[in-house]
This record gives C-alpha cells, sequence and structure tokens, in this order.
C-alpha cells in the first residue's frame, strides 16, 4: 500500500495529529508533504490541528472539555457553555479527564431533554494525572484522582521506584485508542497515601496548579526582597498616611490586600476601603502578569497556600502590612446616615496601617470581652470599631430589605499539627468583624462597576444569573418531598422568596438540605465582561476589586480603572482594554472552578485523616442528602460521609423524590434533615472518603 493509501486508512479510524500520523508512519518529510497535497485537493480536511476524512462530523462537531470519566460513562463539558455531553464509554475514544475533545450529538438521546454524543477526536490532550499507586493483575497501575475507577498502567520500567499504597504523579507516555490501552510513567513520588498532605500536593499536581514558580518569575520577584516603599514612588497620588487606615484579617493571614477608614460626617458617613496596589507592581507582559493570569487565583486549604504571586509580593512590598508605608488603590465613599452610597471617588494613594486586626479580637472587644492588653493594641482605632458595627448594621439592612441570599455553606477550619497532620475539624463561625469587613468589600465592589458601566469602558464582572427552569423545577419537587412550603408566586422565584426560605428553615434540621438545595438551582458565579447584575447578591451591578494579591480579576480591574484615574478616555480604554478584558473573564472563571474543586477535594482528605482516629465510635448525624445507594450524614463539625444502603437494610430501598430512602416492606424511611446516631466504620485519606453505619438500636 503506498504512503498516502496509509495515511488514508489512518484517518479513516479517526481524526489525527500530523505528530500522530508522523509516528506512525515515519518518513515525516514524505508525510508533511501528502498532507498538504490531501487537504488541497479536499481529500482531507483539518479543524483544531486535527486531520479527518469525515469533513461533515468535523464541522458539526463541538469543540469540549472532558470533565467527568467513570467506568463506564463520562461527560463532556462544551467550551462555548451549555449543558453537559453524555458519552458512553464505547465512545470516549480513550479520552480522559482534561482533554480538549471534539464532539458529535446523537440526534436521538436514551433520555428526551438530554445532550448524548461520542468523542471523534482528542484535540487536545492532558498528559498529567496523580493518584495512589496500586497493583492490577500483577502491574503497577494508578488510580487517577480525577477518575479512580479508570486505572492507568504504568509502564515496564517507567515507575520511577514507586511502591503500591503511595501517592505519585505520572504522565501518559503512550495512548490507546482504549483507557485500558494507556501507558504512563511515574514522574513525581508525593509519599504514603494515607497523609493527607501528600494527597494534597498529588490533588494540586493533577489539576496542574504548581507550588513553584518559574525561574523568570522569580528572577523578577527578587527586585521586591525586603523591599521597602520610596518617597518617589508616593509622586502623584494622595496622602493618607495620617489617616487612621487598619486592616482586619484572621491571625494567620499574611498577605493582607485591603484597608479600612471611617469617619462620621455631617450627613452620615465617610468610608475608605483601600486595597493593594498590585497593578503597580505587576506590569502587563511581564513574567510575574503571565504567571498570575496562568494561575487566576491563590488556593488555600489547611494551614497553606499556593499563591497567585510570590511572597516578595503578596507577603510583601504589597501587603499592606503594620506600620509600613504602602501603595494603595483607595475607594472613597460618601454614606447617607442609612448607609446609602451618595458619592464615591477612585484614587490612587499612600496609605499606612495602624493596626493588624484580628477577627477575634475585634469581636470580643464588640462584645466586651477583651482584656485590656487587647484594647490597648488597638488604641489607635478604638473610636472606628463601634462605628464601623454602626454602619456594618445599617448596611446589614439595606442587604435584607433588597432581598440578598445567604447561604449557609459549611466551611470547615482545619487544624494541623508541626507534621502537617490533621488535628481537627471545626465549622467556621462568622462573627460580626467578618460580616463587617465582607460588607464593607461589598460596597466597594459594587462601586467599581457602577463606574465602569457608567463609564461604558471594558472590565471583568462578577456576574451571577438567573436560576434555569430546568433547575427551579427540581428545587421545587426537592422542597415537596421535604413538606417546606416554598410560596413562590409565579414560576421563577424572586431572590427574595430565596431568601426567605433559606431564613425560615436556618437553624433547623432542614437547614443543610434546603440550602444545599437552593445552591444547586443557582447558575455558577463567574466573571464576563459584559454588567448582567449578581441575583444571589441582588445587585445590578457587581466586580471584584478587593482582592488583587489573591485574584487576577481583581488585578485586572485595577490595571483598567487605574488608566482612567489616570486621564485615559473610554474610547482609548476600550482600544486598549477590550480583548483583555474578555480574555481576563473566561480565565479567571476557569481558573476559580479548578482552584475551588482542588480546596474541597483536598479538605476531604484533611477530614477523613482526622476521623481515622475515632473507627467504631458512635457520632450524632443529620441526614444531608440521599442517594439510591445510600445517606450521606453530616456532623456538627461538618465532616460528611456516606451510609451505604446496604448498612441500613437487607431489604430493597425505594429512591423517593431525591429525599428519601423507604424501605416498602418494613415501612422504615430514612430522609433529609433526620437526625440519627452513627458509627465510625472506614476512611480512605487518598479518595477523602468517610464511611459510617446506623449505630446499635438505630
Amino acid at each position: 500500500m503506498s504512503l498516502k493509501g496509509k495515511i488514508l486508512k489512518e484517518l479513516e479510524k479517526k481524526p489525527r495529529r500530523l505528530k500522530e500520523l508522523k509516528a506512525r508512519l515515519g518518513n515525516d518529510k514524505k508525510v508533511t508533504r501528502l498532507m498538504d497535497e490531501l487537504v488541497k485537493k479536499k481529500q482531507v480536511f483539518v479543524r483544531d490541528g486535527m486531520y479527518c476524512v469525515a469533513a461533515r462530523d468535523m464541522e458539526k462537531a463541538l469543540k469540549c472539555r472532558l470533565v467527568k470519566l467513570a467506568r463506564t460513562f463520562g461527560f463532556a463539558q462544551p467550551v462555548e457553555g451549555g449543558a453537559d455531553v453524555f458519552i458512553p464509554g464505547k465512545y470516549l475514544l480513550g479520552a480522559m479527564p482534561g482533554d480538549l475533545v471534539l464532539v458529535t450529538l446523537d440526534e436521538h438521546p436514551r433520555r428526551a431533554g438530554t445532550l448524548e454524543g461520542k468523542v471523534i477526536a482528542i484535540a487536545e490532550e492532558n498528559k498529567r494525572f496523580g493518584g495512589e499507586v496500586t497493583k492490577l493483575d500483577g502491574r503497577l497501575a494508578l488510580l487517577p484522582d480525577a477518575c479512580p475507577h479508570v486505572p492507568l498502567l504504568i509502564k515496564k520500567g517507567a515507575d520511577g521506584g514507586a511502591r503500591i499504597g503511595e501517592k505519585a504523579a505520572v504522565e501518559i507516555l503512550e495512548r490507546g485508542e482504549n483507557h485500558a490501552d494507556h501507558r504512563a510513567g511515574v514522574s513525581m513520588r508525593f509519599g504514603a497515601a494515607d497523609v493527607a498532605s501528600h494527597c494534597a500536593k498529588a490533588l494540586l499536581y493533577s489539576v496542574g496548579i504548581s507550588r513553584h514558580f518559574p525561574a523568570s518569575v522569580k528572577e523578577e520577584a527578587k527586585v521586591y526582597e525586603n523591599a521597602r516603599l520610596r518617597e518617589k514612588d508616593c509622586k502623584g497620588r494622595r496622602d493618607l498616611r495620617d489617616w487612621a487606615v487598619f486592616t482586619i484579617d484572621s491571625a494567620s493571614t499574611k498577605d493582607i490586600d485591603d484597608a479600612i477608614s471611617l469617619t462620621r460626617t455631617e450627613n452620615g458617613y465617610a468610608l475608605g476601603v483601600h486595597i493593594a496596589d498590585v497593578s503597580h507592581y505587576v506590569r502587563p507582559g511581564s513574567a510575574l502578569d503571565k504567571e498570575a493570569f496562568s494561575r487566576g487565583t491563590s488556593v488555600y486549604y489547611a494551614d497553606s497556600v499556593v499563591p497567585m504571586l510570590p511572597r516578595q509580593l503578596s507577603n510583601g512590598i504589597c501587603s499592606l502590612n503594620e506600620g509600613e508605608d504602602r501603595l494603595a488603590f483607595s475607594c472613597l465613599m460618601q454614606l447617607d446616615r442609612q448607609g446609602g452610597v451618595i458619592d464615591y471617588e477612585f484614587c490612587k494613594t499612600v496609605i499606612r496601617s495602624r493596626v493588624k486586626g484580628v477577627y477575634s479580637e475585634v469581636n470580643a472587644i464588640l462584645d466586651g470581652s477583651a482584656d485590656n492588653a487587647v484594647k490597648v493594641r488597638y488604641a489607635q482605632v478604638a473610636e472606628q470599631l463601634p462605628l464601623m458595627q454602626e454602619v456594618y448594621e445599617k448596611l446589614a439592612a439595606r442587604r435584607l430589605q433588597r432581598g440578598a441570599m445567604n447561604i449557609e455553606s459549611d466551611e470547615a477550619k482545619i487544624l494541623v499539627d508541626e507534621s502537617g497532620r490533621c488535628t481537627g475539624v471545626e465549622k467556621r463561625v462568622r462573627g460580626v468583624s467578618e460580616c463587617m469587613i465582607e460588607e464593607f468589600m461589598l460596597l466597594a465592589n459594587m462601586c467599581a462597576a457602577r463606574l465602569a458601566k457608567e463609564k461604558d469602558i471594558p472590565f471583568v464582572y462578577r456576574v451571577h444569573d438567573q436560576p434555569e427552569a430546568e433547575r427551579v423545577e427540581a428545587l421545587k419537587k426537592a422542597l415537596l418531598a421535604m413538606k417546606v412550603d416554598a410560596g413562590f408566586a409565579g414560576e421563577t422565584p424572586t431572590v427574595k422568596e430565596l431568601a426567605a426560605l433559606l431564613d425560615a428553615t436556618r437553624d433547623t434540621p432542614l437547614e443543610r438540605a434546603v440550602h444545599t438545595n437552593v445552591l444547586r438551582s443557582m447558575a455558577k458565579a463567574k466573571y464576563e465582561p459584559q454588567p448582567k447584575g449578581h441575583f444571589g447578591l441582588a445587585l445590578a451591578d457587581y466586580a471584584h476589586f478587593t482582592s488583587p494579591i489573591r485574584r487576577y480579576p481583581d488585578l485586572a480591574i485595577h490595571r483598567i480603572l487605574g488608566r482612567l484615574c489616570a486621564g485615559a478616555s473610554a474610547d482609548e480604554i476600550r482600544q486598549q482594554f477590550t480583548g483583555f478584558a474578555a480574555e481576563a473573564s473566561v480565565q479567571s472563571s476557569e481558573c476559580e472552578v479548578r482552584a475551588m474543586k482542588a480546596e474541597r477535594d483536598i479538605d476531604d482528605c484533611y477530614k477523613a485523616e482526622y476521623m481515622q482516629q475515632f473507627i467504631g465510635e458512635e457520632f450524632d448525624a443529620v441526614v444531608a442528602s440521599v442517594t439510591s445507594f445510600g445517606l450521606y450524614v453530616e456532623l456538627p463539625n461538618t465532616v460528611e460521609g456516606l451510609v451505604r444502603a446496604d448498612a441500613l437494610s437487607t431489604r430493597e430501598l425505594q429512591l423517593i423524590d431525591g429525599v428519601a430512602l423507604v424501605e416498602p416492606l418494613g415501612g422504615r424511611r430514612w430522609a433529609v434533615g433526620d437526625r440519627m446516631r452513627v458509627t465510625l466504620a472506614g476512611v480512605d485519606v487518598a479518595a477523602g472518603n468517610v464511611d459510617f453505619e446506623p449505630a446499635r438500636g438505630e
């Protein structure tokens, strides 16, 4: 068979990249020449670097990212948005989580109203995976964190010394047409899989979050090692160093990017929100900027952080440290006596924080329980603290009036010892000071979005759409099954109605279930270059301005607003930043999703590690959610685990409306919100799983 015939035969099997054809057929120069010839004659077609003979399939294919892979199926998420596509296992073409794939849709899916399709080409391969090393049929294999039911066989001679029971990272060295044909090589070993800190490193690796900065970034950051602000850096800025500005954060915070000032005025209040001017140091096109754009956000877990910026900036020259002169970007607001914004302005400033406030200490001062040593530390801002609470209460009342939602998220505080082992898990409780800072930041964010909208300039908005009809129906069904009267007047609930529902079930056994179902009904908040408002906050204008050390979208809008403050016209800003705002929105949204999943999965590993010591012990729990295979129960400390259906009963159980399991013959029923006593049966630290069974007598 001629080389041309071999090329066409390969492409009839499936679309391929040019480098794949060269690898399979050899003769690099001749393959390249023949491919050009075949494309010109329209015998072969190309899309996204993939060559094929079936042009029609390629033209109508959706570009997707494979986001979930189970043993017998997968889900692909369209790059341009829309519902996920279900892919049966036989049509996955060996695609792995993170792969960019081309998918054709089935015109007659098995379930009406859903999307089903098949992968016809893998346009971009994700080769890096982290997971646990195991043995399958005498061969070493990796159970990837991203798809533990689809093992990757490790190529002989490429195990890197890895041992069974370790967390390791691999790269796929050889791709087959089926998952069983892939072969991987170990590139990194992290340690025992039953240690949460090892699991954290593997999980970060598998999603492409690096704990180390490239050499070029380190080189640029070196300039700011132990840097101090010079007077020439302050030129052209408003000098606010004589203002009573201070910060409030957790005791362990080192990357402080926001500070507050507040005074009473004749007509109300003057509130200043002063944000680290990161854009002064991270310039467009620099290695620092490119790396920050790539990371999108800092990642926080347990006692660790993977920062967006090197420590010389994040903990040093950009951090608003106590007693240090710092460059800031300030939002200076005039509020009326009810807390409404009368006027505001943004300006570049120089500040000096008087106190590094700590949430717990400020809460103690406000509730009267602070000792004398704490009071002395806050003497310079003693007058501001009660005034802050006064303004906060008015802002909170306004938030309640407009109907903003307050969903309880059950965020956990992970405690670790010096060796990195988890020693405790606590439900994170917000006091008055945490709520105060949140409201003040919210106000500055709103003003930033309002200014950009008024000036009609490119921007990165924080957008939260109304819930989709299908999700609303699912919510109504769940509430009905829980015997909760939603009381929605129309087909789609208003934000006020949802807020009222959340408040009505707060501090009840149904709180977790109702709040979780409301959260599931919501669209995902994301970044977009167009102002569409924020449904959950009940705000027409919203953006993220207040955390440029930790979030790239905040840095992006600082850059844009900085040009506006410097006198650039709207036309000049549109010309310079339109493309940038669109790119930053997409990238920041993707990075946020990646970081949130990594943080959640890592927290689960630490929780499992902590619970190891309690196997066999009993706990009080609440049923948080119900599935056909069992109940997910939650402990007061936020640890969640599964009680399997076969541990509840030897009889077949029926799932009722997604909120209850019923034993038809015996009459027993387990429903969302039920309290039950459970025994810890086992944990899997590597998978972040905790298993319970009903306690004796349940």
